[in-house]
């Protein structure tokens, strides 16, 4: 559903406020939530219009394949990842369970939605997907307690953490082999909190090429999604838009024995409950 394209054509039918049609004005999802709770409320609003039947609907609703679909966030600020946050991770590497989050910076220019490819760095051997659920920040914030880092997020959907093990070992550090262009494939949706209840019970998992790699619960988190947005904004300012990338479960292909690492060709699908599926294609970068 073309969730502008929808209010556009019900706002011409006089069902809004002034206010409210301002709104859809906005270019992006992002600007979109910017105002903040009514956005949702707004956009609630307009799926029980679109529910009722009428003619706007048939203006709203694609085929599939009549569209692409970028990422939910096209444009973040900021794309921040947290490592080592599932206990079957931590299991699998034998690590004891950090005492805080450890936080990480993914650029936005590594961003790419549904049906992109993730092309391969010609300079590394080692790419391995991760499975992760995203935090879509609403309201920007900081030093949020973890009750009001819930009220200030506006959903979720997948992501996954593209990693060039060999760049990111080699550096000490994470940031070249996390933002490597293409490595945050992120999408196809944003699901509000009423839809997707409780974010910490949803099955997360990810195959390469049909193979299941990765199996798990967002039970398993050691920082739930609340504590980690409040964690976050006790140093840093988060804005509307802004992505927390969660942390991926146990299975990544650097752990198993042998590893395993993409190559082109590959088809790699993330699926979390009550989401949906993020399924990307592997190319050559040349």
């Amino acid at each position: 559903m073309d969730l502008l394209e929808a209010g556009r054509a019900l706002a011409a039918r006089g069902e809004f406020s002034s206010s409210e049609n301002e709104l859809f004005d906005s270019p992006d999802l992002r600007a979109w939530l910017a105002p903040g709770r009514i956005a949702l409320e707004l956009a609630q609003r307009i799926l029980e219009l679109l529910r009722e039947g009428s003619e706007v609907a048939k203006l709203a609703v694609y085929d599939r394949e009549m569209i692409r679909l970028l990422p939910p966030i096209p444009n973040p600020e900021k794309i921040i990842g947290i490592g080592l946050n599932y206990r079957d991770h931590a299991q699998e590497q034998n690590l004891p369970l950090p005492p805080n989050p450890l936080i990480f910076a993914k650029f936005p220019s590594s961003l790419i939605g549904a049906e992109d490819e993730i092309r391969l760095p010609t300079i590394s051997q080692k790419v391995d997907p991760e499975a992760e659920l995203c935090v879509v920040m609403l309201e920007s914030g900081k030093e949020l307690s973890p009750q009001r880092a819930r009220q200030a997020i506006a959903g979720y959907t997948i992501g996954n953490d593209v990693s060039a093990r060999d760049l990111q070992f080699s550096d000490k550090q994470w940031v070249r082999g996390k933002s490597c262009d293409t490595f945050a494939p992120c999408g196809p949706f944003l699901v509000t909190e009423d839809e997707i209840g409780d974010p910490h019970q949803l099955d997360i998992e990810l195959r390469v090429n049909g193979k299941v790699q990765q199996s798990s619960n967002t039970e398993n988190q050691i920082f739930d999604c609340y504590t980690l947005v409040s964690y976050i904004s006790q140093t840093i300012t988060l804005h509307t838009g802004d992505l927390i990338f969660t942390g991926t479960p146990g299975g990544v292909g650097v752990f198993r024995k042998p590893p395993v690492f993409l190559k082109a060709g590959d088809l790699v699908e993330v699926s979390i409950e009550r989401i949906g599926t993020l399924r990307n294609r592997v190319s050559n970068s040349t």
